[in-house]
């Protein structure tokens, strides 16, 4: 481990991320908030200043042109480091603004990892404010590291690490020769999609603020809404239709979206046997979610179908915004959910969770598994898309599918313990871990608040809500000695 290395990768992303923070700057003054102008100022004074001191008190000048020597242990570490200190700078505002430490460091998490779940409980605040909880789900959606992969000279090649590190799912597919190009046509998508999004939002009635926000955390798999009743306090199901598009769009693998683009060719989205896992999965989860909803809420056919889809996708994509009061639902329609935020979304996508290539990973592990116990000698693979799929990545996804389960185990006890109440503490674990958001409970469901909990939980949860966001490993492999081997 060369320290050296991390601390300079570290101090240049600091560095760029304090000269982002004066984005919401331009909001203050453009909504003449002049109040919250210090705010974002302190924040990235504090990045850049931070940055400045790495690189005085570690004297890393020598260490510049040899970034691109980066190891995967040090990536690791660099991805780790980065978005714990990064969520901690992006707390400032809220803390500046009035909140206490841990709810301004929950919030913070909550945005930048996605997860969307929130402790406010009254939205007459700044609309500065309210653009930040939607501006650090959009960064944190397609991955910080990413976005200074795509346009920082310095991780030309070293980025390939550390964009690996952070990059969701268990395989590692590129489409282009340099992992700079490939984080750049990504981000590229990204945007153009929000864009896209934000202006079918206006089109659609959604005040232009409101559109900007909400396409922000749609793209993201984020959630977070300036209203403070989501996506339904608008009251149009054609904008419920545009989130929805998006919300799938979101879930599906923004590698395979540029492929699409690149050789112009829809039946490429067909030919991925991911895509139409994710495709059938929310079909029939929606559907039959959908039946229950006409059946026993007396819903008409349509607000059935569009409840049915628009709940569906905002879990398995760990969206969580919510067109509907889902925890006045009945219990049939409650266990849908509850099968829904274990679906998850494409690997390469915004969203959370375990992601779908991992489950068909297992599934067919365990199907050859049960057909070796009756042909002992048959010698089987497993393939994706007609490729093998190699040992090591069916190893590590066993690993992150036992630490996933063990890890939520034993968040769900302890907070089980400290909050008195097991329902809770089940979905507010799978929330934080999967990073979806609101769950499904008399208190923090999609109308609720994290607000009232302990502040040991919200600990907990801000623990999950990072690791779940890493996909774990960066973390679990720091407990190993080997790691922190000093060079």
């Amino acid at each position: 481990m060369r320290f050296k290395y991390v601390i300079r990768a570290l101090s240049i992303i600091l560095k760029d991320f304090g000269l982002g923070l004066f984005i919401p700057v331009c909001v203050s003054l453009y909504y003449k908030e002049y109040s919250m102008i210090l705010p974002f100022v302190a924040a990235g004074l504090f990045s850049l200043l931070g940055s400045m001191l790495l690189q005085k008190c570690f004297k890393l000048t020598d260490v510049e042109d040899s970034l691109n020597d980066i190891k995967r242990s040090e990536a690791l570490l660099v991805v780790s480091l980065s978005w714990m200190v990064i969520s901690v700078i992006a707390s400032i505002p809220y803390m500046m603004s009035g909140m206490n430490v841990i709810n301004s460091l929950f919030e913070a998490v909550s945005g930048i990892t996605t997860t969307g779940a929130t402790i406010l409980q009254n939205f007459d605040i700044p609309k500065t404010l309210l653009f930040w909880r939607s501006f650090t789900q959009w960064l944190g959606g397609m991955g910080i590291i990413v976005l200074f992969v795509a346009i920082l000279p310095q991780f030309a090649v070293a980025g390939r690490q550390m964009f690996f590190a952070e990059a969701p799912g268990p395989t590692e597919d590129k489409f282009t020769p340099r992992i700079k190009n490939t984080a750049s046509v990504l981000w590229m998508i990204y945007a153009g999609l929000t864009v896209l999004c934000a202006f079918m939002l206006w089109l659609a009635g959604m005040p232009v603020f409101d559109s900007i926000c909400n396409a922000l955390s749609t793209l993201s798999a984020g959630g977070f809404s300036p209203n403070s009743e989501s996506i339904a306090g608008y009251h149009s199901n054609v904008i419920n239709w545009i989130i929805i598009i998006f919300m799938f769009i979101s879930g599906t693998s923004f590698v395979l979206q540029s492929k699409v683009l690149a050789k112009r060719k829809l039946s490429l989205f067909w030919k991925s046997e991911e895509f139409r896992f994710y495709t059938f999965g929310v079909f029939i989860i929606s559907a039959i979610l959908a039946i229950i909803l006409f059946v026993e809420q007396n819903y008409s056919i349509f607000h059935s179908i569009t409840a049915g889809l628009y709940q569906t996708l905002a879990l398995c994509t760990s969206t969580g915004s919510a067109s509907e009061d889902f925890k006045l639902w009945t219990f049939d329609a409650k266990i849908m959910l509850f099968i829904a935020m274990y679906m998850s979304s494409c690997a390469g996508s915004a969203g959370g969770g375990i992601k779908i290539t991992r489950l068909i990973i297992i599934m067919k592990f365990i199907k050859n598994e049960l057909y070796k116990i009756l042909h002992p000698k048959a010698v089987m693979s497993i393939k994706i898309d007609g490729k093998v799929v190699q040992p090591d990545v069916i190893r590590q996804t066993l690993f992150f599918i036992m630490c996933f389960i063990g890890l939520l185990g034993i968040a769900c006890i302890l907070i089980a313990i400290i909050e008195k109440d097991i329902v809770l503490a089940l979905f507010s674990s799978i929330s934080a871990i999967g990073d979806i958001g609101p769950a499904i409970g008399h208190k923090i469901g999609p109308m609720g608040n994290f607000s009232e909990l302990h502040y040991l939980s919200k600990l907990i949860l801000i623990f999950e809500m990072l690791i779940g966001r890493l996909e774990i490993i960066p973390f679990i492999v720091m407990f190993h000695k080997d790691f922190w081997k000093l060079k």
